[in-house]
């Protein structure tokens, strides 16, 4: 198992200025971290490969699509571009050394129609992931589709659906994600969740219910942890919690409040707590 922190806590840029957080998660413990591909610079993330190096911090990589670039949309040509910037943000994932790309790139996040998913936009995601598997074999990634609740999108919102769309794209280097908070959300039984995707998860995020310290919330963990270990799951556990520091990004998650301490507590006594539970 390794454990890596999401660094969507404090920013969704890499700069000098997240230097000292870096190193001060390689001396809590942390394997890796996971870094946001939003400024999709090939150059950029390779210096920060070598950087990271040096620090002993491997990494995964997450993004997002948007209304512009939107995977499902009807427009042709909106469908093109999420494939081409898709395989920018692949480019910069190979370049800073990670091997997983995660997060909901599926469709437009925060983005509704009033309406569940078509049977077009369902043609038209599987279509597009498929392309981008094929760029993310080039890149030697793999792709975590990441689920979502029903409030931040409505394409994927559930473990079963996320199965049926990656065995449909049918690609090897298209797999899935787990993520406790959308789940708990969105499942009547986490481990049946847990044990539905697991053929196909390469990925788990840790995130407590109202996105705070993993261990102070309400999410069925013993339970998570458990079924986790029966599935035979050995991959990364990455905490991914928000707080205030992205406003564009406290907006589409709804954190209008400080949830924790301080990043530093939230970091420290999370690992502790995944550690705990793993073993």
């Amino acid at each position: 198992m390794k454990f890596g922190m999401n660094m969507l806590l404090w920013s969704g840029d890499l700069s000098d200025a997240l230097l000292p957080v870096f190193e001060k998660l390689k001396a809590l413990g942390y394997d890796g971290v996971e870094l946001p591909v939003f400024d999709a610079d090939p150059r950029k993330f390779a210096q920060w490969g070598k950087r990271l190096d040096e620090i002993g911090l491997e990494r995964t990589t997450v993004t997002c699509r948007n209304a512009h670039d939107n995977p499902i949309s009807p427009d042709a040509k909106v469908r093109a571009l999420a494939v081409d910037n898709m395989k920018k943000v692949l480019e910069c994932s190979q370049a800073v050394s990670s091997k997983l790309l995660c997060g909901p790139y599926h469709s437009a996040i925060g983005e509704f129609t009033g309406v569940g998913p078509t049977a077009d936009e369902w043609k038209w995601g599987v279509d597009t992931m498929r392309k981008n598997a094929e760029n993310a074999k080039a890149a030697g990634v793999t792709l975590g589709v990441e689920y979502l609740n029903r409030f931040e999108c409505y394409f994927l919102t559930t473990a079963a659906d996320t199965v049926r769309f990656v065995r449909e794209v049918n690609h090897p280097n298209c797999r899935m994600m787990y993520d406790t908070f959308h789940a708990n959300i969105e499942e009547k039984d986490p481990a049946e969740a847990i044990r539905t995707c697991a053929p196909y998860t390469v990925h788990v995020h840790i995130s407590e219910n109202d996105r705070s310290t993993p261990g102070q919330g309400s999410i069925p963990w013993e339970k998570t942890f458990k079924t986790l270990k029966e599935t035979g799951y050995d991959g990364w556990m990455v905490i991914e919690a928000f707080g205030l520091a992205l406003p564009e990004l406290a907006a589409a998650t709804k954190i209008w409040r400080r949830m924790y301490d301080s990043e530093e507590q939230l970091a420290r006594d999370g690992l502790a707590f995944m550690k705990k539970n793993v073993r």
